[in-house]
């Protein structure tokens, strides 16, 4: 049964639509750290646009590891990095962060999607939220979660969709849009949210994941510690299915290379 798209909030108002509110430092932000900093300029000093420093760090986050870490707090930008690793929560405060340094205004659009979006991941959620990026580009905001899964783990998702006979699954849909190209939004559902049956509700904007939790659209739906339990007791089972999929799609190529005689 499709569930219909159920906006949970009032349109943003005008000073949320204003993209210089979203370039400063936040508590789990912090734009002053020197290595975030120097990170941000390395990926951005050969640029020539702003789509191109937005594409480059974009390129940067994607390519880190998706994993289910088990987590305390929520993690700052430099720390997600050091760790090598991390899920949507973690990405997205990098991808933020360094758009933010680069002077790209930067959001996140919570989304609530339903369980069965992590089927094959786990079975034991109803819904879940997902932080959307929103960038600033072009005078338009452009929307993508592309960001969250690393080409590895895209891969190995959509053969794993394929050999099941599956539609949706693993935290995609088999038609998932893979990459953003710095110019259209680009979905893991594969369609605009307003059309994903997947989606549940728009949760509204927020700088960062703690701005997210700490909101009364949240409390008001989920205990936070009781929430962070559920999610810390799933994250060792979450992670052995992502390490699964990586070792499904890398044992071809191990085993193809010949060794010396």
């Amino acid at each position: 049964m499709t569930v219909p798209f159920i906006p949970s909030v009032p349109p943003p108002a005008a000073e949320q639509e204003d993209p210089g509110r979203w370039l400063g430092s936040t508590s789990l932000l912090d734009l002053e750290d020197p290595k975030l900093r120097l990170r941000a300029r390395a990926l951005t000093q050969l640029c020539k646009n702003e789509r191109e420093k937005a594409l480059s760090i974009y390129g940067f986050v994607k390519r880190i590891p998706f994993g289910k870490p088990l987590k305390l707090r929520l993690r700052t930008p430099r720390e997600v990095i050091e760790a090598g690793r991390g899920d949507a929560p973690d990405k997205i405060v990098v991808l933020v962060a360094l758009l933010r340094l680069a002077r790209i205004p930067a959001r996140i659009r919570y989304l609530e999607l339903r369980g069965d979006i992590l089927r094959g991941l786990t079975s034991n959620v109803t819904s879940a939220a997902r932080p959307l990026a929103e960038i600033w580009l072009k005078d338009q905001w452009v929307r993508t979660d592309t960001y969250i899964f690393d080409a590895t783990y895209m891969a190995a998702a959509r053969q794993r969709l394929k050999d099941n006979d599956w539609e949706w699954g693993f935290g995609i849909h088999r038609q998932a849009q893979s990459l953003w190209n710095g110019v259209d939004s680009a979905f893991l559902g594969g369609m605009p949210t307003e059309l994903d049956p997947m989606v549940i509700a728009d949760l509204g904007v927020f700088h960062d994941p703690l701005e997210y939790v700490s909101s009364e659209t949240y409390q008001g739906n989920h205990p936070r510690i009781a929430r962070a339990v559920q999610w810390n007791m799933l994250a060792p089972m979450m992670d052995r299915v992502v390490r699964d999929l990586r070792e499904d799609i890398e044992r071809p190529v191990a085993t193809s290379v010949k060794k010396p005689s």
